[in-house]
């Protein structure tokens, strides 16, 4: 495994009149990631406009038979409803009204008592930042995960430059921007900070700076409940390093790893003066039940069957098609282990429960299968040119290749678009 001293060195190995433009490999890699994250952010935009349409559309009909003149939403609206749309609602809520002190009996997702089901530290951070600046506590929470999603995007990219080097770190960078799931780093969602962290986290697990990981991964499980996945990685991280040399420091990352998850079931408790508080409302209000990949199952056979029936049947079937090439590729380049026990950990909370099952959104903050296939990829296009090189032949297969790798982006991109407008017009469960 590459040190971060080799990584650094791969970076400015580079001639002299590239050193003298001010920018290397990697300050070239980041630009072209940038963009890609740029461009897919406006392909949201794009999805946004669906629901701008059909709500003009509708403003228009329903005046019609009212006999009044008609007021449409503006785009600034409309833009913002669907940016803080399903889960947004509720995290918003937490940033107006903090966790409640009470939480009812029986308690159902209408209640707004539920709020007590989603994690702190993405709504902290947003109320926060919403103190700071003006413009109201709705864009405080979006331009939050704006920046996110960007230092998500740097930091992917940070952690493939650390294992393969610079070439997979931007391959890598750009296909975390355009995979379909990355629509919700412009949602008022958890995801953004959470995979900021983790890739934080699975970075310093690398580069064994064990305080750093576990100050990372304790923040991690404060976000969101497949955060407790930076435990899995902290353990076989520290298990590795004592096994190998007998570092027996990296057990401070497992001690801190899991303090954010426990810390927030204590708060919770303390402040709705009930034990077992935030497992009761995932209960009753979302029906959490267990199918240990049986949902996943049943929706994707279903759209084998009738593929035009459900789009939520074509959400998951398409995510388990994705995860399953995922898995290959990091089986192919053997993934670095505390990154394969993360992602399993995260993968195995997507499929477990009975409801809400494998989406492009759950498979997004598995980002590690995301480098593993960006590292297959570019093995594989190394290895179809020094066939042809050897053949002599005109490197026709890695046109191919590299058609086949443009078309996923444009493909990576259209989805995100249409996964926007899904979501807007509440046609999916997202």
């Amino acid at each position: 495994m590459p040190t971060a001293e080799s990584a650094i060195a791969t970076d400015t190995d580079v001639p002299s009149d590239r050193r003298a433009t001010g920018l290397t490999d990697w300050h070239r890699a980041v630009i072209v990631g940038m963009i890609a994250y740029v461009v897919t952010r406006l392909c949201v935009l794009a999805g946004a406009a669906v629901r701008a349409s059909q709500m003009a559309v509708d403003a228009r009909k329903l005046a019609e038979l009212a006999g009044v003149p008609a007021e449409e939403p503006t785009a600034v609206h409309t833009i913002t409803e669907v940016l803080t749309s399903w889960d947004g609602r509720w995290y918003l809520e937490l940033i107006r009204r903090g966790y409640p002190d009470s939480i009812p009996a029986n308690i159902t997702y209408e209640q707004l008592e539920a709020r007590a089901a989603f994690f702190p530290v993405y709504p902290w951070i947003a109320r926060a930042v919403d103190r700071v600046l003006p413009g109201g506590d709705t864009l405080a929470a979006i331009l939050v995960n704006v920046v996110m999603g960007a230092l998500a995007v740097l930091l992917v990219g940070l952690l493939a430059r650390e294992l393969y080097g610079v070439g997979i770190a931007s391959r890598s960078m750009v296909l975390f921007a355009v995979f379909p799931g990355s629509f919700v780093l412009s949602f008022t969602y958890s995801e953004a900070t959470l995979i900021v962290l983790a890739a934080a986290c699975l970075l310093f697990l690398v580069r064994e700076q064990w305080w750093l990981a576990g100050v990372a991964a304790m923040i991690g499980t404060g976000t969101r409940p497949n955060g407790v996945g930076l435990v899995a990685a902290c353990v076989v991280a520290s298990f590795i390093a004592i096994r190998r040399s007998r570092d027996w420091t990296s057990l401070v990352a497992v001690v801190l790893s899991p303090l954010g998850f426990i810390g927030f079931q204590v708060y919770v408790d303390h402040i709705t003066g009930e034990r077992g508080a935030w497992f009761r409302v995932q209960s009753e209000a979302w029906k959490e039940g267990t199918s240990f990949g049986a949902t996943a199952v049943t929706n994707t056979l279903d759209f084998v069957l009738n593929p035009f029936s459900s789009p939520t049947d074509a959400l998951t079937a398409l995510s388990m098609g994705a995860l399953i090439a995922m898995i290959y590729c990091a089986w192919r380049v053997r993934l670095s282990l505390p990154l394969a026990a993360y992602s399993a950990v995260v993968v195995a909370l997507m499929l477990i429960p009975e409801t809400v099952t494998a989406r492009p959104r759950f498979l997004i903050t598995a980002f590690p299968l995301l480098i593993a296939a960006a590292a297959w990829w570019s093995r594989h296009d190394d290895a179809v040119l020094a066939k042809a090189s050897a053949e002599g032949s005109t490197g026709d297969r890695l046109t191919w290749s590299h058609t086949g790798w443009d078309m996923a982006m444009v493909v990576g991109g259209a989805g995100i678009a249409v996964l926007t407008g899904i979501y807007a017009v509440f046609g999916a469960i997202p």
